[in-house]
């Protein structure tokens, strides 16, 4: 798919005012800063996804840190998430560099395209199911414009919002598709999944889970980083396979 295509839905993305709450919550954010970024220019805005236009990867995560990606705009660039995350991605060869600063840092990412489930920085990081709701049609966009092999679903609600959008009605241009329960699937760190295809992604693809790489994950040894370079592994290994 072109990157224009791409380009035009995060421009969609960034424009985005469909939810009050976050709409309050981003933009105080960015006006009243943390003492510590008080020079940033805060982006204040729903955050597009970023990446490889040809990725065969894509990594869902929850939603924008209000002093991470609500500042920085770019998905987990600036925060300790993205702390965790991207020196992981550099090892393993999905990222040109192991650190995420900013939108002109010139890490490139390859092979992949990282996106969340929320666009918005949530109050205390969770989102309202309506609000969830309200930002799932551009992940479905996502996967069709992307056509990915694998997605990664960084945490449950990763997991269940693309679990959602897999067990929809299945058809696409008039052609039945087959028809997919997603109850035996649970949410484990480093399952795998076969996803069948759908009227978002026209060819099976594989689900592979891993806990999110937040403070409270990592840590408390929850998340180690052998534990997260494992799932870097595999997500190369079905991509390939």
């Amino acid at each position: 798919m072109t990157p224009d295509s791409l380009t035009k839905l995060n421009q969609e993305i960034i424009t985005c005012r469909k939810c009050p709450r976050l709409v309050q919550w981003r933009e105080e954010v960015a006006r009243t800063k943390r003492k510590a970024y008080l020079d940033w220019e805060y982006w204040g805005k729903p955050v597009p996804g970023f990446g490889d236009p040809q990725a065969r990867v894509l990594v869902v995560g929850l939603a924008p840190g209000a002093h991470g990606s609500n500042r920085t705009g770019r998905q987990f660039t600036g925060d300790a998430s993205g702390g965790f995350l991207f020196p992981a991605l550099c090892r393993a060869g999905f990222a040109s560099r192991p650190d995420a600063t900013g939108r002109a840092d010139g890490l490139i990412l390859r092979d992949m395209y990282i996106t969340a489930s929320a666009r918005c920085a949530p109050p205390a990081n969770k989102p309202a199911p309506e609000e969830l709701n309200n930002c799932q049609p551009y992940l479905e966009r996502e996967i069709r414009l992307l056509q990915p092999k694998v997605i990664v679903c960084l945490g449950r609600v990763a997991f269940e919002r693309v679990l959602k959008i897999f067990s929809q009605p299945p058809t696409a241009h008039g052609r039945q598709l087959t028809a997919f329960s997603p109850r035996s699937m649970v949410f484990a760190h480093s399952a795998v999944y076969d996803l069948p295809s759908s009227s978002f992604n026209l060819h099976p693809l594989s689900l592979l889970c891993s806990y999110h790489p937040s403070q409270q994950n990592t840590l408390t040894g929850k998340l180690t980083v052998a534990m997260f370079d494992e799932i870097w592994k595999k997500a190369k290994e079905l991509t390939n396979g």
